[in-house]
């Protein structure tokens, strides 16, 4: 037996070249249709071997091996003739174990077990979990309307710091008996000079079988140009199949098939191509369709709702690049651990590219109509749901991004000349190049909302808009601690005070003017307070008070606070302004008028009535008419 467990054929006895010759006819003729090989008996196939090395042996020594009865010429021409049909013979029985000696096995069975050194952090990266953006419609044009609220966001995963060739999961593709024989055939065809023919036969098997394993894991033969005209919806669900196959094609059906291509040929020498030729042969064309599709990826137009797919993508060739650099080892393959690490190195710089991208994007967003009743914008909501995805992903972000948010994205983007926001921008000293693009985003989203609060003609409205869509910025923030630790409790705190301050210019807006009604001045018709009130003016201050209120509830109550401590909040802050005023103003003056006729007509509503209407505020929907209660 052989190193590797085939059958060595002793050296024949001297003048038994005309055995050898008949044993090799005797294969060839049309009656002998069984394999030699066949994992049972084993003495067809030793004579066969024996037969076949003699016959080398005379070829390479025909002076010492010929028969006194024939030339050596005649001698030769036999040995070469004998030799042709044994290669023939062999090339069809190495086929036909390659092909039926085969152990099955479904890939999709074993694709879980490729992942089971991978941290099980990352198992959530192929978890869709709804859309970033809960928001419905958008301006035309703008950031939302290019079909940047897809699902493509709608997922959280946590960092793998997972970096190890341990992964690898080998499986026998055939017995240890059906290999023996091929290492046998290998060597036998190999010596004869028919080693190329050897390669072409084990690649062509081979390729058959990783084809199979392809179409079993969803790997599609894709061009550049076929995954670059597909629709983003469809190419996000490709991305998840694909992260899913590359795994199993990597650490399972690559791997495997390296370690068959050494069983078989490891250190048998004088293989055309060296002797990782077989293994070049089956997989670099399908390693070249794997990768070519995460290339395609890579090289695709720059938009922000891709951002996370391709972080998913480059997460998982990173952590497969060990593994690929294991597998793939020899000269004959290091193309495709370059190309590997190319696609790599091109995904990094779409991620900064795309960050760029949702910078400006945000920024030229364009403010064309104002959302109804004041309520959060889309691209509020889009792009802090975004952000804090992005804080996710923290990890890999702080190895890719590492400058700043340049000073032209600050000012004028892309266009020279342009006139970009003069905003406060802070940086402090200790913040990370990721916290810096962070925070400059959420410094010119800012920008934007106050362009689109200037939308309104209610100067009332346009500060609830700003209150409601910082105080969203800033519960965001505060929701996410990977987000609040990378903006900073400083900046935090500077958007506090800016929604706090919103809130105020809203009830200053709104209310002091309402508040105006109720004073004091010109009701008194004396300079003493006990000498009388104009009854005329104290009825004006009513009849004035009682229509403003009306006008403001039957309008701000179908404005919008969408978040319900806010609202209830901005309710009890505006009772706490009105409703003293008003029952102080009540208290001193409506004796004078309640026992006139038509009294109702000016004391139209109680404290209780104004403290009930208060509760219709800001539901977003028309109120009912107020009701008077009857005052005690």
């Amino acid at each position: 037996m052989d190193s590797s467990g085939g059958a060595i054929a002793a050296p024949a006895p001297d003048g038994n070249l005309e055995a050898a010759e008949r044993e090799i006819r005797r294969w060839d003729s049309a009656s002998m249709t069984a394999p030699i090989f066949d994992g049972g008996d084993r003495s067809d196939a030793e004579r066969f071997l024996r037969a076949v090395d003699e016959i080398c042996r005379s070829i390479k020594d025909p002076i010492a091996d010929g028969s006194p009865r024939r030339s050596s010429s005649s001698s030769s021409a036999a040995a070469a003739n004998a030799i042709q049909i044994a290669m023939a013979r062999l090339e069809d029985e190495f086929q036909n174990i390659l092909v039926s000696r085969v152990n099955e096995f479904e890939i999709e069975s074993l694709v879980d077990l490729s992942s089971l050194s991978m941290s099980s952090s990352m198992s959530a990266v192929e978890d869709p979990a709804g859309d970033i953006s809960d928001a419905e419609g958008s301006d035309e044009g703008s950031l939302l309307a290019s079909g940047s609220e897809g699902s493509s966001l709608g997922h959280r995963r946590k960092s793998s710091s997972y970096r190890s060739a341990r992964s690898i999961r080998e499986i026998d593709l055939l017995p240890e008996d059906a290999i023996a024989d091929l290492r046998s055939i290998a060597e036998r065809m190999i010596a004869a000079g028919y080693g190329r023919e050897c390669v072409q036969v084990y690649g062509s098997a081979r390729k058959a079988a990783v084809d199979l394993c392809f179409r079993q894991l969803g790997v599609e033969k894709l061009s550049i140009g076929d995954v670059q005209r597909l629709e983003w919806d469809a190419l996000e669900a490709k991305i998840r199949r694909w992260i899913r196959a590359a795994r199993a094609c990597v650490r399972i059906v690559f791997a495997s098939e390296r370690r068959l291509c050494d069983c078989v040929f490891d250190g048998l020498g004088g293989i055309p191509g060296g002797d990782d030729a077989p293994f070049t042969e089956t997989v670099k064309g399908a390693a070249i369709q794997l990768f070519g599709f995460a290339e395609a990826i890579s090289i695709s137009r720059r938009t922000p709702e891709k951002l996370f797919k391709i972080l998913d993508l480059h997460d998982a060739i990173s952590d497969l690049l060990p593994d690929i650099a294991t597998v793939f080892c020899s000269k004959s393959c290091e193309s495709i651990y370059t190309q590997a690490a190319e696609i790599l190195s091109r995904l990094a710089e779409a991620v900064r590219g795309i960050l760029s991208e949702l910078e400006n994007a945000v920024l030229r967003d364009p403010s064309k109509i104002p959302v109804p009743g004041g309520t959060i914008h889309p691209l509020t909501r889009y792009v802090m749901n975004y952000i804090s995805l992005i804080s996710d992903y923290k990890q890999t972000l702080l190895e890719l991004i590492v400058t700043r948010p340049s000073v032209s994205s600050r000012s004028s983007g892309d266009e020279p000349g342009a006139g970009g926001p003069e905003v406060d921008f802070p940086e402090p000293e200790n913040q990370s190049p990721l916290a810096s693009h962070l925070t400059w985003i959420i410094v010119i989203l800012q920008h934007n909302l106050e362009n689109k609060a200037n939308l309104y003609k209610d100067s009332a409205l346009s500060h609830l808009f700003l209150m409601n869509n910082v105080h969203y910025i800033v519960h965001k923030v505060k929701g996410s601690p990977e987000l609040r630790e990378l903006i900073g409790d400083n900046y935090l705190r500077k958007m506090t005070a800016k929604f706090r301050q919103s809130a105020t210019s809203y009830q200053r807006a709104t209310w002091v003017r309402i508040l105006y009604c109720l004073r004091d001045e010109g009701i008194h018709v004396s300079g003493s307070f006990s000498s009388g009130v104009s009854k005329s003016t104290l009825r004006e201050r009513f009849r004035a008070f009682n229509a403003a209120f009306d006008e403001v509830h039957r309008t701000q109550a179908t404005w919008l606070v969408p978040d319900t401590q806010l609202r209830e909040e901005l309710r009890i802050s505006i009772s706490e302004r009105l409703l003293p005023a008003y029952r102080s103003f009540l208290g001193r003056f409506r004796h004078y008028i309640e026992n006139d006729r038509h009294a109702e007509m000016y004391i139209k509503y109680s404290v209780e009535d104004l403290e009930a209407a208060l509760s219709d505020f800001f539901e977003g929907c028309t109120p009912s008419p107020l009701s008077r209660r009857r005052s005690n």
